[in-house]
């Protein structure tokens, strides 16, 4: 990709609340040109936008988001955890999100989090995102993007890992048509680049914690970044 991309990480998450509406906009206001989020499955079968296996830490409910009906997921809070300002924001439909974003000139990065949900996921990206090129399916699971390339033989495949880009990993990816691998900042070397480039795979960074981290993984040429702080990283790369 000939623009680097910068994705902001389940939204602008370091100003509001992780995967909710107030944190996607607040990464439109600050001028990202990426988004990363995150795909889970409702107990009457609705694809919805969040992050960890249980929402406690998250809302004011309890469980996984399999426990609940997406009605009963829409009578928790999901904002005050993070601050009193969000409180009463609400869980984001996947399709919901993707026509508010339909317009936009955005690169996503969707990881799902669950099983058997990718079908879905294609069907709902197919039905209202017009622009599938400018869509990564991601996941640390491979199984889930071995079933996704099953399924569409077009769409991009990124692959998050947690080591440094070796053959192995390169081969794998390789094998289900993938396009972009994705290391840890604190792991991946010039070398590891070097063998992504050989094999004409694109590479995204992930876990940038801080600005420190983020300043040494910009050097390194890669295509883009997954950041909290988008709007730190814009502000870096205006500098080239």
């Amino acid at each position: 990709m000939s623009t680097f991309i910068n994705y902001a990480h389940r939204g602008a998450s370091a100003y509001a609340p992780e995967n909710t509406m107030a944190a996607f906009k607040k990464a439109f206001e600050i001028g990202s040109n990426g988004i990363e989020l995150d795909l889970q499955k409702t107990k009457d079968g609705k694809i919805v936008i969040f992050h960890d296996k249980k929402i406690d830490e998250k809302s004011n409910g309890t469980g996984k988001i399999s426990d609940h009906t997406y009605k009963e997921l829409l009578e928790f809070d999901f904002g005050s955890w993070f601050s009193k300002a969000f409180e009463n924001e609400k869980i984001v439909l996947f399709e919901d999100f993707l026509k508010e974003v339909s317009n936009k000139e955005l690169t996503l990065a969707i990881e799902l989090k669950a099983e058997d949900i990718e079908r879905q996921t294609l069907q709902i990206i197919n039905k209202y995102y017009y622009n599938k090129d400018n869509i990564f399916i991601t996941s640390f699971t491979y199984n889930y993007l071995s079933n996704i390339r099953k399924l569409d033989k077009d769409i991009k495949i990124s692959w998050l890992i947690e080591e440094d880009i070796n053959k192995n990993n390169i081969n794998k990816l390789l094998e289900i048509y993938g396009n972009q691998i994705c290391p840890p900042a604190s792991m991946v070397s010039t070398t590891g680049i070097t063998l992504a480039r050989n094999n004409a795979l694109s590479i995204r960074l992930w876990g940038i914690y801080n600005e420190n981290i983020m300043n040494k993984a910009y050097m390194l040429p890669t295509d883009g970044m997954t950041v909290n702080f988008p709007d730190k990283l814009k502000e870096l790369m205006k500098r080239d």
